[in-house]
Formats: C-alpha cells, structure tokens, sequence
C-alpha cells in the first residue's frame, strides 16, 4: 500500500514537473512572501524504532530575503506501541537558484511522555508548482533525538505548501 501511494505521488509531481516552468514577473520565492504548509511522514527509510510511525505538521513562515524562507512548525509524531509526541519547531529553507530545490535545518522541541527532547534536522527537498502558489513538496529528511536515539528518524516527507503574493 505505501508503495502504490508513492508511486502515485511521485507519478503526480513527475507530470506536474514538465508544468513548473514559472514565467510571471514576481520570482516564486521572492522576499515578502508569505508559506502556510502542511506535511505528512512515515515513509521511514530507516530508524532503530521499528514501529508503525506517522508525523503530521503544520508550517508557518515569511520569506525574509530572495531565497530564504524562516518558519515556525507544530506537529505530531505518532508511534504503535508508544504514546504520542507533541511538536514545537522552528526553521529556515534556502531555495537554490529560484528553481525549487531547497535546503532546510531546523530544531524542535518534542514532548515524549511529559520529557523535553531537542531534535535538530535537516532536509532537502524540491517544490513543484501545481499554479501560481500552490505547491507539492517532497523532501529527504533527518530529524536527530538528542534524547533517545530510538525517536530519531531519516525518510520521505510529502507536504503542500502555499505562497502567498503580497502583491
């Protein structure tokens, strides 16, 4: 089954892919902009926890220059034989070259089982243009517990991502 549904969603992106040429005058991560996203996880390509796992988020940033995009995260992690992990984060993408590769780090603040952990991360990803702001965005990730190597995870994130114009 996950591997019918990424092969669907790479099938989609890849079709999407020849439409993404951007030809309006605003460049797509122009400074100003404002991101609203959200992301789905469990694609785990590996991880010492061996469990069913599921992460859901929600994003919320600005684009403070060209290029650089600083946002704040909220989200869920939810394991098999676990209790749930709440999420705190904030981060900072870099889109190379205004062609929608981008590179991301970050930390978050997880709450496992009334236990803070710090988690940096970092990501790569690329944003398909569907129209003008809307956006599928598949990215590689690596998120580090710096409590309990077990929660630390590597894998396939797919998220939607909106830019808004300021125009």
């Amino acid at each position: 089954m996950k591997k019918i549904l990424l092969t669907m969603i790479l099938g989609l992106a890849a079709v999407t892919a020849a439409n993404a040429q951007y030809t309006y005058d605003t460049p797509p991560f122009g400074q100003g902009k404002v991101f609203v996203g959200a992301s789905m996880s469990g694609f785990d390509i590996g991880s010492a926890n061996k469990t069913f796992h599921v992460d859901l988020s929600a994003k919320g940033g600005y684009m403070l220059m060209d290029n650089i995009l600083a946002y704040g995260e909220l989200g869920y992690n939810y394991y098999e034989h676990s209790d749930g992990v709440l999420n705190l984060g904030a981060g900072a993408r870099y889109y190379i070259e205004q062609n929608g590769v981008f590179l991301g780090a970050g930390v978050r603040l997880a709450n496992m089982t009334n236990d803070l952990d710090f988690q940096p991360n970092v990501s790569v990803g690329y944003a398909f243009f569907l129209n003008r702001t809307v956006t599928v965005e598949p990215e590689l990730y690596f998120n580090l517990s710096t409590k309990d190597f077990d929660y630390s995870s590597y894998g396939l994130r797919i998220g939607v991502g909106i830019y808004l114009f300021d125009e």
